[in-house]
């Protein structure tokens, strides 16, 4: 599989995507501390039948970004909307987990390029996990807390990860060293700290655009996802137009890493869908 490598910038923001394979659009879009890294156990399988475009956002992945910069969530709908735009890409199929699924959502509200979208344990006005971590987090205090621990945190990054997995003896060879890599890289506390101190507006920005999203849907849990409520799928659901819902036994909040198999499948049977 040739996977090449691209920079594009946007409004004076330069992101990186990479693209691979030949067929319908297929946009891939990580969730907040990840990157295009995280779909490494997806791309081969979508690429076989589609043009997958993995995108790393500003202030993530290997899109190093200005320590002031708008990280919000509609202002990264935004640049994923005008880089569609640059690429002339008339209809996409949209993929998105955890932030990047509400960065999806934000899209497809304001986008007719988006064909359909499939969201991987989406963040969602309907879940409240971690709410006070957030909340620590936007304020002074948290803030200086996040900037002192940064540096000296990365003793911590298996134990974060087997957290966010159902099954820890799934997780793959290689995967805190490809996070580790990308979290520490210049500036990257800053753009999630910028990213945290909107969350609560983004979130209900996004419970107000949701009633403007008109494309097909499916929604993909893991049963044991400890980071997005499994319990906000239904909801989400009932939100959202022609929504299925397809939970996958055992597995946590990436089911895209730890359960590849199971979730190419659902997500191709449903993108190859007319």
């Amino acid at each position: 599989m040739q996977i090449d490598k691209h920079r594009a910038d946007i409004e004076g923001d330069r992101i990186l995507y990479f693209c691979a394979g030949a067929g319908r659009p297929l946009l891939l879009l990580h969730g907040l501390l990840g990157g295009s890294f995280c779909w490494r156990r997806n791309l081969e399988a979508f690429s076989r039948r589609h043009t997958v475009f993995a995108v790393d956002l500003p202030g993530h992945g290997e899109s190093d970004a200005r320590c002031n910069l708008d990280c919000s969530m509609p202002a990264q709908a935004g640049r994923i909307s005008s880089l569609l735009e640059r690429l002339k890409l008339e209809e996409v199929d949209v993929l998105g987990c955890s932030w990047g699924g509400a960065i999806a959502m934000l899209l497809a509200a304001q986008s007719a390029r988006v064909r359909s979208m499939v969201l991987a344990a989406p963040v969602n006005p309907w879940s409240s996990l971690g709410a006070g971590r957030i909340r620590f987090l936007q304020g002074r205090i948290g803030g200086t807390f996040l900037r002192m621990v940064w540096p000296i945190s990365r003793p911590l990054y298996h134990t974060a990860l087997v957290r966010m997995y159902g099954d820890s003896r799934r997780l793959p060879a290689g995967t805190v060293q490809g996070y580790r890599s990308q979290i520490m890289r210049p500036g990257r506390v800053d753009n999630v700290l910028n990213t945290l101190r909107s969350w609560e507006k983004d979130v209900n920005t996004l419970r107000a655009a949701v009633p403007r999203i008109n494309v097909r849907s499916l929604l993909i849990w893991g049963s044991r996802d400890s980071a997005v409520d499994v319990r906000s799928a239904e909801p989400l659901k009932q939100a959202l137009p022609q929504c299925q819902l397809k939970v996958i036994q055992g597995a946590g909040h990436l089911p895209f890493e730890e359960t590849p198999d199971e979730f190419n499948r659902l997500v191709l049977d449903f993108v190859d869908q007319q």
